[in-house]
């Protein structure tokens, strides 16, 4: 007796599988026809028309995404996130973004040019999509920022704390450049709002605030032209202590005139007093006096 292979027909002209010689194979599901016949660098094919309009694609949107490459899934994720055509998604994805990360950039308005600037010059697409919002321009980073930043090194995301500062800096008027200089600076909460609003630096506010000058009166040295380190420098020479030396400077005392003051015994505010009713500064020895 002999056995017949598994693709030969037997007598009844049947295969082993249940298929008769001669007639049509069944026709391969479309996964499977996708699989099989793989597009550009093994990508799958993109499925047929009608699977596109069955899911409420129209036809010429359809036609747009099959010709771009994109399969039916990876279309309706890219819609779902905001980006509505293939051209789009593509530039996006060219841009280095995916459906998943996307819409950030999106609802700050930005476009894949725009992403990839910001990220030429080392931010990362979160903090690019805030700064984007916030009204800055790219540019890269300041040394003294990445030295001074309050976070991990490299680290461009906002923790809680500095989302609320910013939204309170922005809320109260302040440029969003001003507004994320203090940030990447280390300051934070309330405090920050007033010194910003000042229009004095960042780091020009550490110093004055760290020697006791209020946000106005460091706004008023700041318009007069005052360094506040080399005021603090001088006034430190000079052997005046740190907290005195607000209240010798915005009562209008030069350095000399607080020496010779504070010898004769007269405290910053009591000398303040004395010059608002007489006109100058209490008498005092000179510097060089024996």
């Amino acid at each position: 007796m002999s056995i017949a292979a598994a693709d030969e027909p037997d007598d009844h002209g049947e295969r082993r599988d249940g298929t008769r010689e001669g007639a049509h194979e069944p026709a391969p599901s479309d996964e499977a026809r996708r699989q099989a016949a793989p597009g550009h660098d093994g990508d799958p094919v993109p499925e047929d028309l009608h699977e596109w309009t069955g899911r409420g694609v129209t036809v010429a949107e359809a036609r747009q995404w099959i010709d771009h490459g994109f399969l039916l899934d990876s279309a309706e994720r890219w819609r779902t996130s905001g980006v509505y055509t293939a051209e789009q998604a593509l530039a996006w994805r060219t841009a280095g973004l995916t459906p998943y990360t996307v819409r950030p950039l999106l609802r700050a308005g930005m476009t894949p040019r725009d992403a990839v600037r910001w990220h030429e010059l080392g931010y990362g697409h979160a903090e690019a999509a805030e700064r984007h919002l916030a009204g800055e321009n790219p540019r890269p980073r300041r040394w003294w920022w990445r030295l001074m930043a309050p976070g991990p090194a490299g680290s461009s995301e906002l923790d809680d704390g500095q989302h609320a500062t910013l939204r309170m800096l922005l809320g109260a008027g302040v440029p969003a450049f001003t507004a994320r200089a203090y940030l990447d600076t280390g300051w934070s909460g309330e405090e920050a709002v007033p010194w910003a609003g000042s229009g004095t630096s960042p780091t020009h506010a550490a110093l004055y605030r760290v020697m006791g000058f209020t946000p106005a009166e460091a706004a008023d040295l700041g318009e007069r032209g005052e360094d506040p380190a080399a005021l603090l420098a001088r006034w430190w020479d000079a052997g005046v202590p740190r907290a005195e030396v607000p209240s010798w400077v915005v009562a209008g005392f030069t350095v000399e005139e607080a020496r010779r003051a504070r010898a004769a015994g007269t405290t910053a505010e009591q000398a303040a007093v004395l010059r608002a009713l007489g006109g100058g500064p209490p008498p005092g020895p000179a510097p060089d006096a024996p």
